[in-house]
């Protein structure tokens, strides 16, 4: 029988199980063919989506040493570029975590080049903005590189550049992580103190915080030291007035009743970490807390407010929160991203902790206003206008990768995201799909096997979005269905938007082939937006298709970036 070669080698329609012929596809986690994204793509994927807890596929440590090698290349290339994009997504709180853009500036002191090295070490206060920040970022640089004088220079300034009252704070509620303390960095650092009171903030530090009565801590010293083998003493002046705040969490170290920890927050905004564990199960304590508390603060702390009684029906309580969480300018402030909002929304409404024992009853006021916070948090998007379907990849993979190691999936969080597009945009559908391969999923409907038609609506609440598309039965990975389930229910289709992690395996037809056949048979100019949903090194999106794009899930900027490509 003739050997037909058009099967083996069909530009056109091509088994997912091997790469398009001609094209430069690679072979991805799954078993499939995808395009490899370049490293600068893989570094913005790193950025916002972090690589804990691995994907399905990859492992927590191989995704880790991934995106390291990349990271490390990006530098290696242009060191200034990378620093500059590190930044830039940091500081603009376009990512869950900053843990990755703290580890990636921490790369870049130990392999840039000394312009990149400095540019980084100039930058340092903008990624690392807390003390939590700093801490990880000395634990990382530490593991990686010797502390030079650059390192020591710029950990220094890091103290310097902030006001006494502001660097109290910090050094107040941020006492130490990583087995670094601020003592640590300062015995490293060796700042000159630029005012008295910066003086007094260095020495209570250095004191232990404590362990020396503060007098003592605050007043004239002598210290003895070898300088080139020979003995030297330095007596130091008394350093200026501590910060008040300072002066009160040594007062609560030492109180003996809520009313007196209750009168040092009002009176000098101590926060929930300088206060000792014992009086933080006691409601007026937290009252007093929530009176000034951060939004991102407070969006954590939702569960243990209710558990406490303070937090419940027609509480004063409750209409602060309510209050908080629906102003949109301290939404924007506060750099609280949508993941965050998304998490708390989950984990408060389930009346339950992902971890430990903690139980409350949640209050549906506040479930709905952390609904309404999550649209808030992402920009302002223009609709494009035009017909737009959002395809949900549920395969088994997307089950297994937790978006930037939180408690939600990206099966999960993916629903969520799309609703910000539904939202804004008139004309548009959501379906879910995966592949119905090996005995998996079925025929659910829309007249092709493994696309589900999902009642998705921006009017339904989170936790209802997300308990709706984890009922889905789960398959295999087959991205074309979208493309072929519009072309086989004939609907003029402007724009593709494709939720998912690229490890696509199951199908007969790539989906670029399923989009080109779209195209030359319905919307000549349709385009299709890849949506990464974790940061793997793969994409569905030719790089030589100018219609399409990829981009990375759950960076405040996305949707609007998928409103602007489909609307051009």
């Amino acid at each position: 029988m003739a050997l037909n070669y058009a099967k083996l080698f069909n530009r056109r329609a091509t088994l997912q199980s091997h790469p398009i012929p001609g094209s430069t596809q690679v072979a991805n986690s799954g078993g499939g063919y995808s395009w490899q994204v370049d490293d600068w793509t893989r570094l913005d994927r790193f950025l916002i989506l972090g690589a804990e807890c691995g994907t399905y596929y990859i492992a927590e440590r191989d995704l880790v040493k991934q995106n390291y090698d990349a990271v490390v290349r990006c530098i290696k290339a242009d060191g200034l570029r990378a620093v500059k994009r590190i930044v830039e997504i940091s500081d603009s709180g376009r990512a869950p975590k900053n843990d990755p853009a703290v580890f990636a500036l921490a790369l870049v002191a130990a392999h840039g080049i000394p312009e990149a090295k400095a540019l980084a070490f100039q930058n340092l206060a903008k990624v690392c903005r807390i003390g939590t920040h700093l801490f990880h970022f000395a634990e990382y640089v530490n593991a990686l590189r010797g502390w030079g004088r650059g390192l020591r220079n710029a950990v220094g300034r890091w103290y310097l550049e902030q006001e006494a009252d502001k660097l109290a704070y910090q050094v107040v509620k941020y006492q130490q992580r990583d087995s670094w303390s601020h003592g640590d960095l300062l015995r490293l650092a060796h700042p000159k103190a630029p005012s008295p009171e910066h003086e007094a903030v260095f020495r209570w530090i250095l004191s232990g915080r404590g362990s020396a009565s503060l007098p003592d801590a605050l007043g004239e010293r002598t210290v003895k030291r070898k300088v080139n083998g020979e003995d030297r003493v330095t007596t130091y002046a008394p350093a200026g007035k501590l910060p008040e705040i300072i002066e009160a969490f040594e007062k609560a170290k030492k109180a003996s009743s809520k009313t007196e920890i209750v009168g040092l927050i009002n009176d000098f905004g101590l926060p929930r970490e300088a206060i000792p564990t014992q009086w933080l199960n006691e409601v007026e304590v937290w009252d007093a807390l929530l009176q000034r508390m951060p939004l991102t603060a407070l969006v954590r702390n939702l569960g243990k407010m209710s558990a406490v009684s303070l937090v419940k029906p027609f509480s004063q309580a409750a209409e602060l929160i309510v209050r908080k969480l629906k102003d949109e300018a301290l939404l924007k402030r506060a750099r609280i991203h949508p993941l965050a909002v998304l998490i708390a929304q989950k984990v408060y409404a389930q009346g339950r902790g992902e971890k430990g024992s903690l139980t409350w009853q949640p209050v549906s006021k506040i479930v709905d206003a952390l609904d309404a916070a999550f649209y808030a948090t992402f920009q302002n998007v223009e609709p494009c206008g035009k017909p737009v379907l959002l395809a949900l990849d549920v395969s088994g993979s997307m089950d297994g990768s937790m978006i930037a190691g939180s408690c939600l999936s990206a099966r999960e969080a993916s629903a969520a995201m799309a609703l910000v597009t539904a939202a804004t945009e008139p004309d548009c559908e959501i379906i879910a799909f995966s592949a119905a391969n090996g005995g998996y999923g079925g025929r659910w409907g829309g007249g092709e096997s493994g696309i589900s038609r999902v009642a998705l609506s921006p009017r339904m609440r989170l936790d209802a979005v997300i308990e709706k598309v984890r009922a889905i039965p789960m398959g295999g990975t087959d991205c074309a269905l979208p493309m072929l389930w519009a072309a086989r229910n004939k609907l003029k289709v402007s724009g593709f938007i494709t939720y998912t992690d690229s490890e696509t395996w199951a199908g007969n037809i790539h989906p670029a082939q399923a989009l080109r056949q779209y195209r030359d048979e319905f919307v000549g100019d349709s385009k299709a937006v890849v949506v990464g949903m974790t940061s793997n090194g793969f994409t569905l999106a030719d790089p030589n298709d100018r219609g399409m794009l990829d981009v990375v899930g759950f960076d405040t900027s996305v949707p609007a970036v998928i409103a602007d490509f489909v609307r051009s």
